[in-house]
């Protein structure tokens, strides 16, 4: 009778487990670049304030926010 090897040292469980691992560290540097690389304006002299898109000021080429305004 052949004796056989403990789970760990077979090579079909770590073949199995590397795809979920290998997609849970490109979630993780997916977050990490959403985090750290804010999005651009698109068109200047607009500011977005989640769904509203707001005209800026005295633009002059570069986007400033602007002021907040009391209700």
């Amino acid at each position: 009778m052949q004796e056989s090897n403990p789970w760990w040292k077979e090579p079909w469980p770590w073949l199995l487990m590397s795809g979920p691992l290998v997609a849970m560290v490109a979630c993780g540097i997916t977050i990490w670049l959403a985090s750290t690389h804010p999005d651009q304006p698109v068109v200047e002299g607009v500011a977005r304030h989640g769904l509203v898109v707001e005209k800026v000021e005295g633009s002059s080429g570069s986007a400033r926010a602007p002021q907040a305004r009391q209700p």
